[in-house]
């Protein structure tokens, strides 16, 4: 598969913590990628440096190149509202907006200049039904998104982010709080994604990398300690490290 993201020999600093050490990977396009290690490890710090929230912690430095589609998206030429909207998230609490289920998901494109109600109309739309929601709201669009259940919050906010036709979509722990239930939907979902979506996952559920992602990473104090596909990376991997901890030796 084709890389459409390239990290290399990224270090990132948090003050004086060195939070990623030395970092390399190259990333899939149109594939499920998972992030998985024990809490503190460096998978969500990494995953948002692919959209630069890091930026907003004060002290943060870093050094080497993420490139994506062949852009070095830490020059100075990469506008980061630009590169926000080509790199979705979704966070792991649903964070849907106080307003309606509607201008949640045409919110993003009313900031990027669409006005006119017919393509907003669309696009909520669509948007919605990628996110596997219309059908359960789409006659109650002007209803508070707060009014939603967790599970449909939750895939609004996908919706929300598809809504500005990213090329990725990042999820950090995004089934976390969830019922079984609704992580089973989001895990469908994400699957129905890949196929126009590269999606980079972080997750704590070791059996949903192995059931949704195609390639594991395995990291470990801040360092990636393996990464391959999926099915070998589980079945059998070539650090002791991997073998421990999916083993449940530690973690």
């Amino acid at each position: 598969m084709q890389a459409l993201i390239q990290i290399e020999k990224l270090n990132l600093f948090y003050g004086a913590f060195h939070a990623l050490k030395n970092v390399s990977l190259e990333i899939p396009q149109r594939a499920i990628t998972a992030f998985i290690g024990p809490s503190g490890c460096g998978k969500s710090t990494l995953l948002r440096t692919l959209n630069r929230m890091n930026d907003m912690i004060q002290g943060t430095r870093i050094e080497g190149k993420i490139e994506i589609g062949g852009t070095d998206i830490y020059s100075g030429d990469v506008h980061v509202e630009t590169l926000r909207k080509k790199v979705g998230m979704v966070f792991q609490q649903p964070n849907p907006f106080p307003k309606s289920i509607y201008d949640n998901v045409a919110y993003g494109p009313r900031l990027h200049g669409i006005r006119g109600k017919k393509q907003l109309d669309e696009i909520v739309e669509n948007s919605l039904k990628a996110a596997a929601l219309w059908d359960e709201v789409k006659d109650h669009l002007k209803r508070s998104a707060l009014s939603l259940s967790g599970g449909q919050q939750q895939r609004l906010c996908i919706a929300r982010a598809l809504a500005v036709e990213p090329d990725i979509l990042l999820m950090d722990e995004a089934t976390s709080a969830l019922d079984p239930i609704s992580t089973l939907k989001i895990e469908e979902l994400a699957q129905e994604l890949k196929d126009k979506y590269t999606i980079v996952m972080v997750t704590h559920n070791m059996h949903q990398a192995a059931r949704v992602s195609h390639q594991t990473v395995f990291f470990l104090n801040g360092e990636v300690v393996e990464y391959s596909d999926t099915e070998k990376l589980f079945s059998d991997p070539s650090d002791q490290r991997t073998e421990d901890y999916i083993s449940g030796r530690f973690g």
